[in-house]
């Protein structure tokens, strides 16, 4: 099989057309690339060079050869430059899983950072509840996450990435479409699509606690996990949803939004959530972008 070496000697011969031209250029003598495009000849059975007279002219097969070979050549290079990225984090695969309320609010702008930034990291997406995001990390199947809060594992470490509002959808024509802000006491006797206990946890306790404090019973038409559930059913008149604010797309018509008073302005969490010791070059280079962290603070591996 030929060298780059003979590659390369080839494709400074063809192109200065002198052998010791093509040899200062190289920075060697003359005899080694000699027998370097000799070799080359040899491997591929036919001659690269017409030697019938004084100067140095390509034979047909050799015109044939010289784009494959500078292919090759680049190919080669491009191959080298990809696999020291690697080890920096400049190119490689992040396994990234997010829900479906993270989206809108967190995932869009990551992405568009990731192409800008890291150009050359590829992501796999895997759209999970946070339970499953937390057994894939866990697991070592995914290498980054976007999750809702508390996490306490103890081989995952996490940070806050991002705090918004709960806006109220509502069904078109539903009487509390008449305020332009509603508080939680609003609510008390509301029918309520509610997101499910166990796959959407951290948004129910969220929601019993505000129902709570405010003293107010409201009624539980279903338990979903998913965001865009919620508001399919309250968009069908089911009932009315408590979502996050960025949630809540131009695609849902028949839903009306309006701000809801808490305690809290910005009571929805999202953390950005690793396993441990996680020692994927790629991972970390994703981790030191500029994201809003809390405290103005990157994570830490």
């Amino acid at each position: 099989m030929f060298t780059l070496a003979q590659l390369t000697g080839f494709v400074a011969v063809a192109e200065e057309l002198h052998f010791g031209h093509a040899a200062k250029r190289l920075h060697m003598t003359q005899p080694p690339l000699t027998r370097q495009v000799q070799g080359l000849e040899r491997e591929l059975g036919v001659e690269l060079f017409d030697r019938s007279g004084r100067a140095v002219r390509l034979s047909p097969a050799g015109r044939a050869f010289l784009s494959d070979a500078r292919r090759l050549l680049r190919d080669a290079e491009g191959a080298v430059l990809a696999v020291r990225r690697v080890p920096t984090g400049e190119s490689g695969t992040v396994a990234l899983g997010f829900t479906a309320a993270s989206a809108p609010g967190l995932l869009g702008p990551l992405l568009a950072q990731m192409r800008r930034d890291l150009p050359s990291v590829d992501i796999v997406l895997r759209e999970l509840v946070t339970s499953e995001q937390l057994d894939a990390l866990s697991g070592g199947s995914l290498d980054l996450g976007l999750v809702r809060p508390p996490v306490t594992r103890t081989e995952l470490s996490s940070r806050e990435v991002l705090r918004e509002p709960l806006v109220v959808a509502l069904p078109y024509g539903h009487l509390l479409t008449e305020r332009e802000i509603i508080d939680v006491a609003d609510l008390d006797g509301e029918e309520v699509v509610m997101p499910a206990p166990n796959e959407a946890r951290f948004f129910f306790e969220l929601l019993i606690s505000l129902f709570r404090s405010a003293g107010i019973a409201v009624r539980y038409s279903q338990h979903l996990s998913q965001v865009h559930s919620i508001l399919a059913l309250v968009e069908a008149g089911v009932g009315l949803g408590l979502v996050p604010e960025s949630a809540v797309g131009a695609r849902y018509g028949g839903v009306v939004v309006r701000p809801l008073r808490t305690a809290d302005p910005t009571p929805v969490r999202l953390h950005a959530v690793w396993r441990t010791g996680n020692r994927n070059p790629a991972l970390r280079a994703v981790l030191s972008l500029g994201w809003p962290f809390a405290e103005g603070r990157h994570p830490r591996m």
